[in-house]
């Protein structure tokens, strides 16, 4: 979706409503307020809600993964695994905000099927990024042959997002988390 700064503005002070108060609070009204803009600027800038929200989805994704430095899958698979899957979980005040507007989305999909199909395309796009790491891991022989990279991209995405789930409820420390995680995805890759 190609936005103008002004309609990328309007869509991230959306984000940042979601981030706060949940995706009912986002208004016209409320993203004026919040972006310091008039409501005829908002108003111009998108000729509807569903269009000022598919915006902000699309900034949502933009954003995309914080991934960990350097090469990804290096020095091993297991390490860039375990270091991804600690950046991007709800470990902070940051991550929060951006998994609370996820969640948003996600319970926007259930009523909007382009949302849906975004969301779909984005985890279609994320497992086949992960496979490929898994791939390349197993033809170097950094994991065993029998290690099926698209069966181990799936299982990767599912224990994240039960995870977040579960940090959402049950903010648990960071270092607990890692141990975790550092012990799943060793069974995984084995």
């Amino acid at each position: 979706m190609e936005l103008s700064t002004r309609q990328e503005e309007l869509a991230d002070a959306a984000l940042r409503i979601v981030a706060r108060a949940g995706l009912p609070a986002v208004s016209f009204r409320a993203v004026a307020a919040e972006a310091g803009w008039s409501l005829g600027a908002v108003q111009k800038a998108f000729p509807s809600k569903d269009r000022m929200l598919a915006a902000a989805f699309a900034r949502l994704r933009e954003q995309g993964v914080p991934l960990p430095p350097g090469e990804p899958g290096r020095p091993t698979l297991r390490e860039w695994l375990v270091a991804l899957l600690v950046a991007i979980l709800p470990l902070d005040d940051e991550r929060l905000a951006v998994q609370r507007q996820a969640d948003a989305f996600a319970q926007l999909a259930l009523n909007d099927g382009e949302i849906a199909a975004a969301v779909a395309a984005s985890d279609d796009q994320l497992r086949g990024q992960l496979a490929s790491l898994v791939a390349r891991a197993r033809a170097e022989g950094d994991i065993p042959e029998h290690v099926d990279p698209p069966q181990t991209a799936w299982a990767l995405l599912a224990i994240t997002q039960g995870l977040t789930a579960q940090l959402l409820y049950q903010p648990t420390a960071e270092n607990v988390i890692r141990t975790r995680i550092d012990a799943l995805v060793a069974a995984l890759l084995r």
